[in-house]
């Protein structure tokens, strides 16, 4: 049993240190492309305080504060999703599949209509109303999922989640084409997952969500790893289910609905990331977590750095380019996935 640990936690630590270099070179890419490209040399120079006021404008300005987000939304959107399959054990939930995305929206569309301004301290304000939406729609669809005899059942989780997705995506879209031409444009470049324009501001209003609830849901890891086992099992071993149940979900939500808020509305990182997670670190929570974080952090700065480099002068919205990379990717689970295990789960 010990060697057994000691191969997941060798297997886990091998992965991760290839992640992370893997990372560094995407980092690396993003802050070289653009319309303007910066040398290697030249952004190292400009990180150690050198370069020119060019150079500096636009590495610490525009790049930087767009890539961190990525970072910090990647990271977010990879754990959030490795939580709601856990939580409902079933391999197919994603925040935007269950609803959380549109709750968010929602929240988003809500804020731009009351507030009508994006910019400065303003935007600290985004990620609680991107919550609150994300939270009222997921308290709606967890009251709509639950059996007061059987409790949460995953796989009308799910369901519900579509058919609730699916009504508040309308209603968000007729609020939205209510908007002034400015604040509509603002409205449809996030809805595309777009990161154009973000700022400092925009980052420390995430980071504290991200540097807060990702080692909360961690140190929580062997909560998730009971779930699989069936409530039944789990609750004959001590553990609380709805409670620790309700606890993880809302720990989603929030990383969910903080992620989207400053990067856009960016689906299938969270189905996505788990998966790829899962297969390089092992199922156990604790091992795959930080991978699933790693691997949302990759595709969410790949898929940028491609949209504003392959497509230029016309840049495409990094929600865009994960999309057509995660809807084959979700038929390919959805057809691949046994009926029984589906059914289990």
């Amino acid at each position: 049993m010990a060697s057994l640990e000691q191969k997941r936690t060798a297997r886990a630590i091998i992965v991760g240190i290839i992640l992370i270099a893997v990372a560094a070179v995407v980092i690396l890419v993003s802050l070289n492309t653009g319309t303007i490209r910066l040398s290697p040399a030249s952004i190292w120079r400009t990180l150690l305080g050198g370069g020119t006021s060019d150079e500096q404008l636009i590495l610490f300005d525009y790049r930087m504060p767009r890539i961190i987000i990525t970072i910090l939304a990647g990271i977010g959107l990879g754990i959030s999703g490795a939580v709601l399959q856990g939580v409902s054990r079933n391999s197919l939930a994603d925040p935007g599949i269950l609803g959380i995305h549109a709750g968010a929206a929602l929240g988003l569309i809500l804020f731009v209509s009351f507030f009508r301004n994006m910019e400065g301290p303003t935007a600290l304000l985004i990620p609680m109303f991107t919550f609150a939406g994300g939270a009222v729609i997921s308290i709606l669809i967890f009251m709509l999922a639950y059996d007061r005899f059987k409790g949460m059942i995953p796989i009308r989780l799910i369901l519900v989640g579509i058919a609730v997705e699916a009504g508040v995506s309308a209603l968000t879209l007729f609020l939205s084409l209510r908007l002034d031409e400015d604040n509509y444009s603002f409205a449809a470049r996030w809805l595309a997952g777009s990161v154009w324009g973000r700022e400092w501001v925009n980052v420390w209003a995430l980071l504290p969500w991200i540097v807060l609830l990702v080692p909360i849901v961690y140190l929580r890891s062997r909560a998730l790893d009971l779930f699989a086992l069936g409530d039944e099992t789990a609750a004959g071993v001590g553990s609380h289910v709805t409670r620790n149940r309700v606890i993880m979900l809302g720990l989603a939500v929030a990383l969910s609905c903080a992620s989207v808020s400053m990067a856009g509305g960016i689906g299938f990182i969270g189905l996505v990331a788990p998966h790829i997670a899962r297969r390089l670190a092992g199922p156990q929570h604790r091992y795959y977590l930080p991978i699933a974080a790693l691997v949302g952090l990759v595709i969410l700065v790949t898929a940028d750095t491609v949209g504003r480099s392959i497509f230029q002068p016309n840049a495409i919205p990094a929600g865009v380019v994960v999309a057509a990379i995660g809807g084959p990717y979700f038929l390919y689970l959805l057809l691949s996935t046994k009926p029984n295990s589906r059914r289990n789960s």
